[in-house]
């Protein structure tokens, strides 16, 4: 049944843009939601962008959600980590190596693939995101939270942008700092030379924010042990904060400068791991936010995968 809705705009909400109007007086839906609804201005169609007036007598009709994803293109190869489930949200470990949702490279064998084939996912993410309401690289792991139920999406998306949660990452990078704690500012933005890779600029581009602690150091090998705690959440944020401060990601293809470090590397083992290894020694460890339907606090802690296992135990020979 189709849900039509009336509003008046009062005096206060005079010379605001209409979708910013609709966001105060539809709290349980996105702007980018309501851009995609059906919206009258005093009985003439309304462009969003529309400046609203006082006594502006605005009616919005809200499409039908849709109930469900296509599920032909399924994938069931991942054996899940499931770390909790109801029934608004699923958290998970996720490996490396997997790619988050389909593309044009990538039609099948991806995370949301996965555990579609175990539960539903809200449709509000789109037909190949459901339920996505932030990601991880292919090449790192970790804890990641998705939403089963349209309420729990629309609040988990508002959690994500205000970055109301903690987030935080264990990094095996090159270099020896000389400082315990750092924090790492500095805006980000889409390489002009490069269109799949990030930069840091001066002007422009996002602000980003990282906190970097130090939990190790092989002085003689030259790596560290960092956990970053994300508080902005851009596209590869924590790889290109630390590699433009010089402590770059091990085995990281795009931003791991290798070619410059492998020559200094005497261990046998670890050059060994850093020639054939794919994918940057990066994890999502720790995740913790407040259940977007019950408020209870959530925190979830994922061991190390493998791999990172096994190059601490290469470097502590």
């Amino acid at each position: 049944m189709t849900d039509t809705r009336d509003f008046v705009v009062d005096l206060e909400s005079a010379g605001v843009r209409l979708d910013k109007f609709l966001v105060g007086v539809l709290p349980e839906f996105s702007r980018s939601e309501i851009q995609h609804f059906t919206i009258s201005r005093n009985g003439k169609n309304a462009k969003v962008s529309d400046k609203v007036k006082p006594d502006d007598k605005i009616t919005v009709t809200i499409p039908d959600a849709p109930t469900d994803v296509a599920t032909d293109n399924i994938s069931d190869d991942i054996d899940l980590d499931i770390l909790y489930e109801d029934d608004d949200i699923i958290v998970v470990n996720k490996p490396r190596g997997v790619v988050m949702y389909p593309s044009a490279g990538n039609k099948t064998g991806t995370f949301v693939q996965n555990i579609l084939s175990h539960t539903h996912l809200s449709a509000l993410g789109g037909e190949t995101r459901p339920g996505v309401v932030h990601r991880l690289d292919k090449d790192t792991s970790g804890v990641m939270v998705f939403a089963k139920s349209d309420a729990a999406y629309r609040e988990l998306v508002k959690v994500f942008s205000t970055h109301n949660l903690t987030r935080k990452y264990v990094a095996f990078v090159w270099g020896v700092p000389n400082w315990t704690g750092a924090d790492i500012t500095g805006n980000i933005a889409r390489s002009s030379r490069n269109r799949q890779k990030m930069t840091m600029v001066k002007t422009g581009g996002k602000p980003a924010h990282t906190i970097v602690d130090v939990l190790d150091v092989w002085t003689r090998t030259g790596v560290s042990e960092f956990r970053c705690t994300l508080m902005t959440g851009r596209t590869h944020q924590i790889r290109v904060h630390l590699s433009a401060h010089g402590f770059p990601v091990l085995c990281d293809p795009i931003y791991g400068r290798a070619a410059t470090r492998l020559g200094s590397v005497r261990n046998p083992d670890l050059l060994d791991f850093l020639k054939e290894h794919t994918g940057q020694m990066l994890h999502a460890q720790i995740l913790e936010f407040a259940h977007p339907i019950t408020g209870k606090p959530m925190k979830f802690k994922t061991d190390l995968p493998d791999d990172m296992l096994e190059l601490r135990a290469i470097l502590d020979e």
